[in-house]
């Protein structure tokens, strides 16, 4: 007959250590409950602000809601509308596209050149880094504050210095023609030495200096080196600054919301301002998340074809 002490433990295991094995399985089990303990925060978290929001929107996306009544089912109706009838769509689309075209490349192409010099080691090289750093940690609202009054056509300090050459200064904000290019310009202000150049900092400085020094015995040039050497160790580095900067580009709304209002003219309706407009100021929820939905899919479609791009110009270290 099996004793108690040995029972549950493996042919031929002592008492000694099949003790040894239940108080291990038990340390193991009180492991994972006190592991699942501390996950729940995050887990009901998720759950309450993240997946439930997320499956709500889509379920009003085929509603016709307005926050007092219940929802409505209309099926595609919110869908159709947006691609058909609402006006304001397809302009927003196309302006939030120039606004990222304009941004992405530049601040791409600009964080990698600052991260470049950055990484020389020179004297004064913490004192640049923080000063670059700096334009990101300023709250947006508080930025666009100081942009409003910058470029003011009247009281602003930037038209005042292009008067003293004769210059009449552009209406910048105000003016229909100049308001894009204007919250362009901002959005660089704040993206060329942000997260985006600390992100391109950190991929320099894992290049492997073996690689440099065994071109310099090949005899490269800096600018081979660079080509050769540099780009394809960063490229992973690459694309993750572009995918984020893609996304960012295309949810550009801050600026816009808090400088312009979307104008004037609708110069600077971008389409995040669109779902906002709709879903809370005119209350049209169901259509208001139709349009978030529409912005989810393409946001989701344009960095699967980064993805999918990169196999051609993408170098990982460890393949």
């Amino acid at each position: 007959m099996m004793s108690a002490v040995t029972a549950g433990a493996s042919p031929g295991a002592t008492p000694v250590a099949a003790a040894t094995g239940r108080r291990r399985s038990r340390a193991m089990v009180r492991e994972a409950i006190w592991g699942y303990v501390f996950l729940s925060p995050w887990a009901i978290t998720l759950v309450l602000f993240t997946l439930g929001p997320l499956l709500a929107s889509l379920y009003l996306s085929f509603n016709d809601y307005d926050i007092l009544g219940s929802p409505k089912w209309v099926g595609l109706a919110n869908y159709v509308k947006a691609f058909t009838t609402d006006e304001l769509v397809w302009p927003s689309i196309g302006r939030t596209v120039v606004y990222a075209v304009a941004i992405v490349p530049t601040a791409l192409f600009g964080s990698l050149v600052l991260a470049i010099l950055l990484n020389q080691r020179l004297v004064g090289t913490a004192f640049f880094r923080t000063l670059f750093f700096m334009p990101s940690l300023v709250p947006v609202v508080a930025s666009a504050i100081l942009w409003i009054w910058i470029l003011h056509p009247k009281l602003g300090p930037v038209n005042w210095m292009i008067e003293q050459f004769g210059i009449q200064g552009p209406g910048w904000m105000s003016s229909a023609e100049w308001a894009l290019p204007t919250v362009i310009l901002i959005g660089l202000w704040g993206s060329l030495g942000g997260n985006r150049m600390i992100i391109f900092l950190a991929g320099l400085q894992g290049v492997p200096k073996e690689l440099y020094e065994a071109s310099d015995i090949d005899g490269a040039r800096a600018l081979d080196k660079f080509r050769h050497v540099t780009l394809p160790m960063i490229s992973p580095t690459m694309l993750f600054n572009l995918i984020l900067g893609v996304i960012g580009a295309l949810q550009v709304f801050n600026i816009a919301f808090i400088a312009t209002k979307g104008g004037p003219a609708f110069a600077t309706w971008f389409f995040a301002l669109h779902i906002y407009r709709q879903a809370f100021e005119y209350y049209r929820m169901g259509y208001g998340s139709a349009l978030a939905w529409i912005f989810a899919l393409g946001l989701l479609v344009f960095t699967y074809i980064q993805l999918r791009s990169s196999y051609r110009w993408v170098y990982y270290a460890g393949e």
